[in-house]
């Protein structure tokens, strides 16, 4: 038992593997390759033995030790052709740069070619394959066709690249995708003056067009306007016979409008007139009944007017008088308290004042011995100066330019001259000491002199000069 067992395990397990085996042997085949399956693949028609099997899309079992297979790869290659002083039609040699793009067929038979002669070569080699069919067939189809041809008929030199380029890359498998010619130049200048030629003919083809199409221009516009005019013109002269007709129909229709207001005015002046004589009259009874009422009811007015403004003023007084007294009131407070209080200070003031005039007069009479008099002396005696400038001051600032004084030189009260009397008053108008001491209640002090005599002779008066105005003694 336990063999048969073991035996069908193996059993099972060979049979897996053969399965799992012969999955790996079906290959699909991606969009972008082509796969070729190569060995006994199978006969031709003719009974030959085919090369390969080329399969694009799908998939394939791959028979073991007798069959294999690969991929090519249908990656488009761009192939950049710098053709160079190839031989025209004209022996002209000229320049063609330009590009194409090819790739691995996939029609049946060109793909039966690609399989036999490009399996197993990488990319960059089908591209120099290709590279040289290329410049073989270009070569040839230049050495066909005229300069102009080429250069004009672009479309026409394209269909022939494409037309004998392709079938020569199909016989290796490959297909011509696209061709672009970048520009064709030769090294004689060929191309170049046959530019100039076809721009220099298109430009004056083009002068000329302009030119003409100006010139019909101006022939149309000349003529519009000349139609213009014409009908202008005419247009006008229907219209000013019209507007005279209808002016002339205007100013009939007025003249009778006129007329006719003129008759309808005259009626309504006259029935207005009647009608104000009447309105008036009536109007004189209506205002003097009006009038009447009017003087009543304004007497009215007045007296109520005049009642009632007089007890607004009444109350408007009454409320200004209490108003103005209760401000008068505030204002006496305010003014009262400022009065009290800079009279407060004023005394404040001067009691600190007077108390220290009475410390400084204590301090003179200490200084006098103790003596009064003798203080007061020294306090006159340091205001003496002071007495003296004021008593100076009195006549200083008098401006005297020029006295004139006519003295007959008679001699008058006292002996004096006239002369010496005005003088003599200007000095005594300074007051003397012993009066200001009299006026302060004091007596000058004997030191300070004592009064003359009036008996006393007076001094000679001083000369004065008529002209300069000086006083000499």
């Amino acid at each position: 038992m336990p063999e048969t067992v073991i035996l069908l395990i193996v059993l099972g397990v060979l049979a897996f593997s053969v399965i799992v085996w012969a999955f790996s042997r079906y290959k699909k085949c991606p969009s972008d390759k082509i796969m070729v399956i190569y060995g006994k693949v199978g006969k031709n028609k003719d009974g030959s033995s085919k090369s390969a099997v080329c399969i694009h899309g799908g998939a394939k079992f791959i028979v073991p030790v007798v069959q294999a297979y690969e991929f090519l790869d249908l990656t488009p290659l761009s192939i950049t052709v710098d053709l160079k002083s190839a031989l025209s039609r004209q022996n002209i040699r000229i320049n063609v740069p330009s590009s194409f793009t090819v790739g691995i067929s996939t029609e049946p038979g060109v793909m039966q070619n690609a399989a036999e002669r490009l399996l197993g070569l990488k990319l960059p080699e089908i591209q120099e394959l290709a590279k040289d069919i290329i410049f073989g067939q270009l070569r040839l189809i230049i050495a066909t066709m005229d300069i102009e041809e080429i250069n004009t008929d672009r479309d026409k030199f394209l269909e022939e690249v494409s037309r004998n380029v392709e079938v020569e890359l199909k016989k290796i498998g490959l297909r011509l995708i696209n061709v672009n010619v970048t520009d064709i130049s030769d090294e004689s200048g060929y191309i170049e003056a046959l530019g100039k030629e076809a721009a220099a003919k298109a430009i004056n083809d083009a002068k000329k067009s302009v030119a003409e199409k100006e010139r019909d221009g101006s022939i149309g516009e000349a003529n519009a306007k000349k139609e213009q005019r014409i009908q202008v013109s005419e247009a006008d002269s229907v219209a000013i016979q019209g507007e005279n007709a209808a002016k002339a129909e205007i100013a009939m229709s007025n003249a009778e409008l006129r007329e006719q207001e003129a008759k309808a005015q005259k009626i309504a002046v006259t029935a207005e007139k009647i009608q104000a004589a009447k309105a008036l009259e009536e109007s004189y009874a209506a205002e003097k009944s009006a009038e009447i009422a009017r003087s009543e009811r304004e007497k009215a007015t007045l007296e109520a007017d005049v009642i009632v403004q007089t007890e607004i003023k009444k109350r408007q007084l009454e409320l200004e008088a209490e108003a103005e007294a209760e401000q008068i009131r505030r204002k006496a407070k305010g003014e009262a308290d400022a009065i009290y209080a800079r009279m407060d200070a004023e005394a404040r003031g001067m009691q600190e004042i007077l108390t220290k005039q009475a410390a400084g007069f204590a301090e003179v009479v200490r200084a006098a011995g103790g003596d009064p008099d003798a203080a007061l002396r020294l306090m006159i005696a340091d205001k003496m100066e002071d007495l003296m400038k004021v008593q100076v001051e009195a006549i200083k600032n008098i401006k005297i330019d020029k006295v004139t004084v006519w003295d007959s030189g008679a001699n008058g009260t006292n002996g004096k001259t006239s002369t010496a009397g005005f003088l003599s008053g200007l000095m005594k108008s300074v007051p003397p000491l012993e009066e200001l001491f009299n006026m302060a209640g004091l007596s000058l002090p004997e030191y300070l002199g004592k009064r003359k005599a009036a008996s006393a002779e007076a001094p000679e008066a001083p000369e004065v000069s008529a002209e300069s105005g000086d006083v000499t003694a």
